[in-house]
């Protein structure tokens, strides 16, 4: 007669320990997306902005308490004037968004890389918003005209003028645009590509790469979940047997 329905399971949300730190993204495809759907490219990066707002919150949802988001490279410079202007003006839309958020979220923000290369308005903006956020705990890194082989000349002048001599791994590490977090745990690249493109070259020795064909507009939560339980299913032995 009537038949009976078995109950669903709802799927147990996915917490991050202590293992988990630090997750990263390299937030491909944002103009492969827009162009699949014949739009301009500066279509796909406002989708990927709201995208990334979206990840970065469910991010800390789970307790993964540190975000670093690869947002626009060195080499970036080199893409269409109206591209750039575009990411521009959508990085000036993200520091109003951030303000709305950061006392509510708890997010303490930096932008990783040389801000010289910025206007003064918005270099002064975006130092702004780091002083006015350091008083909250959870970390968003925004990784801004960033390039992994500059950060560690960088950080190698920064030495130089302090007159180090001898420099170690510890000195290095203390004057990367990253010294005030761990180093990250998981990398994830979306819309399939299998390299890291000069992301953070020095503090990404050790960490678990992950790989999805995803394009990052479309990457959602369950895409974080999947990558995360990939984590999970590994063994790190930074150089150990285990």
């Amino acid at each position: 007669m009537f038949g009976i329905k078995k109950k669903q399971e709802k799927k147990t949300k996915i917490t991050a320990d202590d293992s988990l730190r630090h997750i990263a993204f390299i937030m491909d495809g944002n103009g492969r997306w827009a162009k699949g759907k014949g739009m301009p490219r500066e279509f796909g990066h406002k989708k990927g902005a709201e995208t990334m707002k979206n990840i970065v919150k469910y991010c800390g949802s789970i307790n993964i308490n540190c975000v670093t988001v690869y947002a626009f490279s060195t080499e970036n410079w080199k893409r269409p004037e109206n591209e750039v202007n575009a990411i521009m003006e959508l990085l000036g839309q993200y520091i109003d968004y951030l303000y709305t958020v950061m006392e509510k979220d708890n997010i303490q923000v930096h932008f990783l890389g040389d801000k010289s290369r910025f206007t003064p308005e918005l270099r002064a903006r975006l130092e702004r918003a780091e002083s006015d956020s350091s008083k909250y705990s959870k970390i968003l890194n925004v990784a801004l005209n960033y390039g992994g082989r500059d950060e560690i000349v960088h950080a190698v002048n920064k030495l130089i003028e302090q007159g180090k001599e001898n420099i170690t791994e510890a000195d290095i590490e203390a004057n990367l645009y990253t010294s005030h977090c761990p180093p990250p745990d998981l990398i994830v690249r979306t819309a399939g590509e299998i390299r890291t493109s000069n992301f953070l070259l020095w503090q990404g020795a050790y960490s678990e790469l992950y790989f999805t064909d995803v394009l990052w507009p479309d990457f959602s939560e369950s895409d974080v979940d999947k990558a995360v339980e990939a984590f999970y299913r590994r063994t790190r032995r930074f150089g150990a047997v285990v």
